[in-house]
């Protein structure tokens, strides 16, 4: 295993790896118990944004940025996964190779649309040059039938907007009526995140800029990484990642927050919000970024997040592969909230419910506590290792605690995490365990808590005070 990575070796062409550097990273990898059971990893090395999620030739479609030779942040790829379900993914491997021109450093982030008979996507392009300056571009790549992806060779955009920096990104494309649209993620030259719009006739141009996205008369730090605009109930809805947001504007713990903002209607022309909701998080958890979802054809909004955070390390690092992505959700609105739920194909894991303490790492845990209670489910290690979930609903307070829940990660930023719900109601919640990863919904999803554990034990028991816990099994699929 490398344990010095150079600029040289974190960029070295695909082609100039050895087929034995590869099965040597999945041999020590399969030595991992922190591997994941029903949750989309990586086979090898880094997975981190989700990219491309769409439904195209009667399967979904997703995507996600690759380096493939070690838990590091390389030269990056698409690696394509498909699906009938929603639950069981077919992991095709690198499939959008960086390298030529206009991509040479790397296959960035960003979108896919159905066009045709034909995928059509949308991505970043990095360009570096001989002094490592960064030329960012937003290129195109159509997928056949039979996912072969031929890439277009000129750029879409070849520049980005003057008066904005080399920071110019993650493009998501989306259709309205006759006009494409593509939402990227900005830094102005005075050092504010913004979100672009740009339009065109055609996917492949020629695109204009039209406008930036008003969507919010908050100032969204230095930068706006991974904009997702999709419509729920017909309302727009914009999951985005601020980058140096103020506390006063949006209160959150991790190293960078992935937020969320509703609007009441949408104007097309002005591409504005009309009433927009304050700036909120998507995820009150410790692992949540770059949310990437799509209005799908049976009408639901669907979206996956990644579970990793920019500039973090993960335990898992050292065995060569990181990160994960949540389960796929669908998202509602309700009371002008926006709720996530795991999408109703994930019932098909059950496989039994369980009377006893013990679990096996892959489970489904439903409990709930009565108004005016104080109650705690503890998941612990035969290491006695534990992961602590405390519920009030007295003061309407959750508080999730990871402290002493295996090797310790991340802990600049703090080891608990606390939502409030509404005091004196009772608090109804779902927690998936997968080993490493737990994700809780909360009140049918109307909070989301989801977060990465590292557990050197292998078996996991429950216990809790003033709670009943449902327990269910869940199949191993992977």
């Amino acid at each position: 295993m490398i344990t010095k990575w150079t600029t040289a070796l974190r960029y070295k062409p695909y082609q100039e790896w050895s087929k034995q550097e590869l099965i040597d990273i999945k041999q020590k990898i399969d030595q991992s118990h922190w591997r994941l059971g029903y949750h989309i990893q990586p086979s090898t090395g880094l997975l981190n944004d989700p990219n491309g999620f769409s439904y195209f030739n009667n399967q979904w479609h997703l995507f996600y940025q690759s380096f493939p030779y070690g838990a590091v942040h390389g030269l990056k790829s698409w690696a394509h996964l498909t699906s009938d379900d929603l639950v069981h993914w077919q992991d095709h491997g690198p499939a959008l190779l960086p390298g030529d021109a206009q991509d040479s450093h790397g296959a960035y982030s960003g979108s896919a649309i159905p066009v045709g008979d034909k995928l059509f996507m949308m991505y970043t392009g990095n360009v570096r040059d001989e002094n490592w300056i960064r030329h960012p571009k937003q290129d195109g790549a159509w997928m056949d039938k039979d996912n072969q992806i031929k890439k277009i060779s000129t750029p879409l955009i070849e520049n980005p907007k003057p008066g904005y920096t080399d920071h110019f990104r993650d493009p998501q494309i989306i259709k309205h009526e006759d006009t494409y649209y593509c939402l990227i993620g900005g830094r102005r030259a005075d050092d504010t995140g913004h979100v672009l719009v740009y339009q065109a006739p055609e996917v492949t141009g020629p695109w204009s800029y039209k406008t930036e996205l008003k969507f919010t008369d908050k100032d969204c730090g230095y930068m706006i990484e991974c904009p997702n605009l999709l419509f729920v109930n017909n309302r727009p809805v914009l999951m985005f990642c601020p980058q140096g947001i103020e506390q006063d504007v949006l209160q959150y713990s991790n190293v960078y927050p992935n937020a969320v903002v509703i609007g009441e209607d949408f104007d097309w022309e002005t591409f504005s919000f009309i009433n927009p909701s304050a700036i909120a998080n998507l995820d009150e958890g410790f692992d949540v970024y770059a949310t990437h979802g799509f209005n799908a054809p049976d009408g639901r909004a669907l979206a996956v997040s990644w579970v990793g955070l920019p500039d973090t390390t993960y335990p898992s690092d050292e065995e060569g592969w990181a990160n994960c992505f949540s389960l796929v959700k669908e998202l509602k609105i309700k009371d002008d909230h926006l709720y996530q739920i795991p999408v109703v194909e994930n019932n098909q894991l059950v496989k039994e419910t369980l009377n006893s303490k013990e679990i096996t790492p892959q489970a489904k845990l439903s409990f709930k506590l009565g108004a005016s209670l104080v109650g705690s489910i503890t998941l612990k290690t035969e290491l006695n290792e534990e992961l602590q979930i405390i519920l009030d609903t007295t003061n309407g307070k959750i508080l999730v605690d990871r402290t002493n829940a295996g090797v310790p990660f991340a802990t600049d930023f703090g080891t608990t995490r606390s939502t409030k719900v509404t005091a004196g109601k009772e608090i109804q919640a779902d927690l998936y365990l997968d080993n490493t990863v737990f994700e809780l919904y909360v009140n049918g999803g109307r909070k989301v808590i989801t977060g990465r554990i590292f557990p050197q034990g292998k078996q996991f028991f429950v216990e809790s005070e003033n709670i009943e816990v449902k327990k269910v099994i869940l199949d191993k699929i992977y």
